[in-house]
């Protein structure tokens, strides 16, 4: 029997901070199609470009706030490239948050 629930999934998922601007993934709408059956969690990671330089970091912080949650929970990260509209708003986001 896992130990956590989708509000705490999603609480801890709303913890996890882009690197370079003052917003979580969640806020900057990243994180999508949250799933958590038993002891796994599947989400969906947008990215405005696939080859970022920090999608693996990113995928790291999920991961690590998750394991936080539980240890024994799996998590499953699909990596998506945003559209054009989702990037849109992410850069607009991005540019009012930006911690450089």
């Amino acid at each position: 029997m896992s130990s956590f629930s989708s509000p705490d999934v999603e609480q801890a998922l709303s913890t996890v901070m882009h690197p370079e601007i003052s917003y979580s993934l969640v806020d900057l709408e990243m994180i999508k199609d949250v799933v958590c059956k038993e002891n796994k969690v599947v989400l969906t990671l947008k990215l405005p470009l696939l080859q970022v330089p920090i999608k693996e970091l990113l995928i790291q912080s999920i991961k690590g706030v998750l394991a936080h949650l539980d240890n024994a929970i799996q998590v499953e990260i699909n990596v998506e490239q945003m559209n054009q509209e989702e990037r849109d708003k992410f850069m607009r986001m991005a540019k009012e948050g930006w911690k450089f």
